[in-house]
């Protein structure tokens, strides 16, 4: 008989039993390109997408690998989308809301004025409606979200001038991270959308009045210190702004069941970590900035109040013109609402105490 067809009708057992190896189709090796919105300067929101790289990689052995690329290398800060969207690059590492442009629901899926803080954005996103709704949203961008870390409330931003009242606000010139400015345009400000790598250039210039980012650690690496004396707080329309890696959904698709399984565990890893980092940054920063003559002051009530009133009011416009915003928004405040009620009668009289306390 002819070997070949012996072992063609011996099946796996004889295949074996003859000392003959199958044949072994390894899994093909996958290569992309991830372009990050932020300059390579800042260790925890750009390091995000090298922490995700690095575990990519590990976990598959190295046969799925990751360049990073930082803000302007192969595409600018704020045409990731578009380059994703396109497949252009496979994937990228963004501030949702810097898309408000193109619709304001991308908003939603980062952050907006007096809505849910870090923790309560993760349980929207992982164990309410969130991550559903954006998936939906962004499906319409040929894109495939998953969450890709998060600063935590953030600060009010830096001043050239005190700020003392709503009147202080009308006229200035102030960087303010995509969606927010819509707000603050109400108030009578003029913001600017403007890359973090190009912020401090524009301040020092006196092109813009005030600036804001993130917080006391990327800040000071930044240097706004040296050129605006105040700094505010809180930054009432950053809560728990959640940063994502968007891929293109044909890439992601692509890949097997084992590299998808990776690519989520790879973000949860990076998201966790770029939490704690300003967490556990930013308290020394702070007594630094401080020590060497920062002004720190709070936002008068006026500005709050005020800012409160036009953030409710817009949401109301934008659910009555936007289909896609007023869906999304629905559930989300609905979440707000719950979450709040629950954080007022644990966390937040727990922290009020704590806070209060001299340890």
């Amino acid at each position: 008989m002819d070997r070949r067809v012996a072992l063609k009708n011996a099946g796996i057992a004889g295949v074996l039993a003859a000392g003959v190896a199958p044949a072994v189709h390894a899994q093909a090796a996958v290569r992309w390109r991830l372009s990050s919105s932020f300059p390579k300067a800042l260790d925890t929101i750009f390091g995000a997408a090298n922490t995700f790289a690095d575990a990519v990689k590990k976990m598959s052995g190295g046969k799925f690998e990751i360049s990073v690329h930082a803000a302007g290398e192969i595409t600018p800060p704020f045409g990731v989308v578009d380059a994703v969207q396109q497949g252009s690059i496979e994937c990228a590492h963004t501030a949702p809301y810097y898309f408000f442009g193109k619709n304001d629901a991308f908003a939603l899926g980062c952050a907006i004025p007096f809505g849910l803080n870090s923790r309560q954005m993760t349980a929207w996103m992982v164990e309410g409606n969130g991550m559903k709704l954006m998936r939906e949203f962004y499906a319409g961008y040929n894109i495939v979200n998953f969450v890709g870390g998060n600063t935590g409330a953030q600060m009010g931003g830096w001043y050239r001038k005190e700020i003392k009242s709503v009147a202080d606000m009308k006229g200035l010139k102030f960087r303010a991270g995509g969606f927010a400015g819509k707000v603050l345009g109400r108030m009578g400000v003029v913001p600017q959308n403007i890359p973090g790598g190009e912020i401090y250039s524009a301040l020092e210039k006196g092109t813009i009045d005030a600036a804001e980012w993130v917080g006391p650690y990327d800040d000071q690496k930044l240097g706004f210190n040296k050129v605006a004396p105040f700094y505010y707080y809180p930054g009432w329309w950053e809560g728990g702004p959640e940063l994502d890696f968007y891929i293109n959904d044909k890439a992601f698709n692509a890949l097997s069941a084992e590299n998808k399984a990776i690519v989520e565990a790879a973000a949860a890893q990076a998201a966790t970590e770029m939490q704690a980092k300003y967490d556990a940054k930013n308290p020394a920063a702070l007594k630094q900035l401080v020590g060497s003559g920062t002004k720190l002051r709070p936002f008068p009530n006026d500005v709050m109040a005020l800012a409160f009133k036009e953030a409710m009011a817009l949401y109301s416009e934008l659910s009555a013109s936007n289909p896609q915003w007023a869906k999304i928004y629905g559930d989300y405040s609905k979440f707000r609402a719950d979450a709040n009620l629950w954080f007022r009668f644990t966390e937040a009289r727990f922290d009020s105490f704590m806070q209060s306390q001299k340890l």
